[in-house]
């Protein structure tokens, strides 16, 4: 069983339906479930719900408070890479787009990373094109070995892998795996991804159970916010979390709400996702799966990261850049895979968290706590 099979069982049309039925009897009688089930997600998601999105926000709000008091982990993505083979159609680093390429030697890597580092940061995300024949998994574990002692925590969002593969980064330091469907709806899956190894929706689909079996520590997912409806997408995100935060127990998953940003190639949003969709779509995501982390990045603007704190993130990027080489100024020419929103400094950020009654820390795990005694 893989969550293939899972997702087989959901029509998306049936899905559809069933969410823009939904009445607000429905939506009232999820609200007062203490745990909702796909089904009550479904009412949540619906244009019903529209309605009762501050009882949905106090829920998701008492949620959080609970499973993870006022812990707000902050975190910096490090591209390695703009590279790429693919054409994915709203991606800036689209093979087909004429910018400037640039993969990071070793030492331009730790220049970045010590960049972060004396930033405060102590949990990174490392980031790259899917080019393995120029960035590929030895560039990648090598960076990861000479960046460790500096982080407690190493993720990577990068060119799905194999088991083995993954269980050799684990071992050079990797701890954590995020990556996004982008769109769970399959035709226009295709569509948008006509050229290179991500048009194998199958192999990409099923990329964190892999990543789980090879013994990822956390497991993050999302789908790209603005290709599809966000309602059936959002659905299917969900289902995806649900089934891996039970098949994969030994696994954190956290689930990230990207929205589609300005990247080079000008690609517009197909169906784009309103503040209110988002609030709406992180709040039922709370309500279905209390123990997720929810991931909150720099692509939402800052008074809109302010007002969605409370709603369940549990995660932030701070002080974000999305070229490689940025940080440090060492590739000014290269290019960024999209554009941020909120540009304060990762200090700013941390201040204001805790002004507001939040706990921003820097680190919360270490290597060590997988070590085990002698006898």
């Amino acid at each position: 069983m893989t969550f293939l099979d899972t997702i087989k069982r959901f029509s998306p049309d049936k899905v559809k339906e069933i969410i823009y039925n939904a009445s607000p009897k429905d939506v009232k009688r999820a609200l007062l479930q203490d745990k909702i089930d796909i089904y009550d997600f479904m009412a949540l998601l619906s244009p019903a719900a529209e309605d009762f999105l501050e009882q949905m926000a106090q829920n998701a709000h008492y949620i959080t408070q609970k499973r993870f008091g006022n812990t707000i982990l902050l975190y910096a993505p490090l591209y390695i890479s703009n590279e790429c083979s693919n054409s994915c159609l709203y991606c800036g680093f689209n093979v087909k787009n004429k910018i400037n390429r640039k993969t990071l030697t070793i030492e331009e890597i730790e220049k970045e990373a010590k960049f972060l580092y004396y930033n405060g940061f102590r949990h990174i995300l490392l980031l790259t094109g899917e080019a393995p024949d120029r960035c590929g998994i030895d560039l990648i574990e090598e960076a990861v070995k000479r960046l460790s002692h500096l982080f407690s925590s190493i993720s990577i969002e990068i060119f799905p892998l194999t088991v083995d593969e993954y269980k050799r980064l684990i071992k050079a330091g990797v701890d954590g795996l995020t990556i996004y469907q982008e769109t769970y709806d399959k035709d226009l899956y295709i569509r948008l991804h006509p050229r290179g190894k991500k048009r194998d929706y199958v192999w990409r689909l099923l990329t964190p159970e892999r990543g789980a079996k090879a013994g990822m520590r956390r497991i993050g997912i999302g789908a790209l916010l603005g290709l599809s409806d966000f309602r059936i997408d959002g659905f299917f995100t969900g289902l995806h979390a649900l089934y891996l935060s039970k098949r994969c127990w030994q696994s954190l998953v956290t689930i990230s709400f990207p929205r589609i940003c300005h990247a080079e190639g000008g690609f517009r949003p197909l169906s784009p996702v309103s503040d209110k969709n988002l609030v709406q779509l992180i709040c039922a995501m709370r309500l279905l799966i209390h123990d997720a982390g929810i991931v909150l990045s720099t692509r939402e603007r800052e008074g809109l990261r302010n007002n969605l704190l409370p709603l369940g993130i549990t995660q932030m990027s701070a002080g974000s850049c999305t070229m490689p080489g940025g940080y440090t100024g060492q590739s000014r020419d290269s290019a960024a895979q999209f554009d941020i929103h909120d540009r304060r400094s990762p200090q700013e950020v941390y201040q204001y968290i805790k002004r507001h009654g939040y706990d921003p820390v820097w680190k919360d795990w270490d290597a060590a706590f997988n070590e085990k005694d002698e006898i």
